[in-house]
């Protein structure tokens, strides 16, 4: 099985992504990274531009929900580890990162 790890803070707790965790995420970003694509198409096409908006705030919405999906991921495994541990600079390194995705 497939393992990725990470490392946060002072206390060096470490969590686990299952290969179908990292398997959503990346599909997601492979669908997202081909949306662009097509509407980089039609921007040089020339295609309507209310179409374009149509397709970008798709866009903006998988990124949206791709983000939704990492957090959660985050909060069951790092996060949960990070409570149990008394790790304080993790969760407010994802604090940060909250505030910076929400912007």
């Amino acid at each position: 099985m497939s393992e990725h790890k990470h490392d946060h803070g002072q206390n060096g707790h470490k969590h686990i992504h299952s290969p179908e965790e990292k398997r959503a995420v990346i599909n997601r970003l492979s669908r997202v990274a081909g949306h662009i694509e097509a509407i980089k198409r039609m921007v040089s096409n020339d295609e309507d531009c209310s179409q374009i908006l149509i397709q970008l705030a798709a866009v903006r919405s998988a990124i949206n929900n791709t983000g939704k999906l990492v957090l959660k991921n985050h909060i069951n495994h790092c996060i949960v580890e990070a409570v149990k541990e008394g790790d304080e600079e993790t969760l407010i390194e994802l604090n940060d990162a909250i505030d910076k995705f929400l912007k």
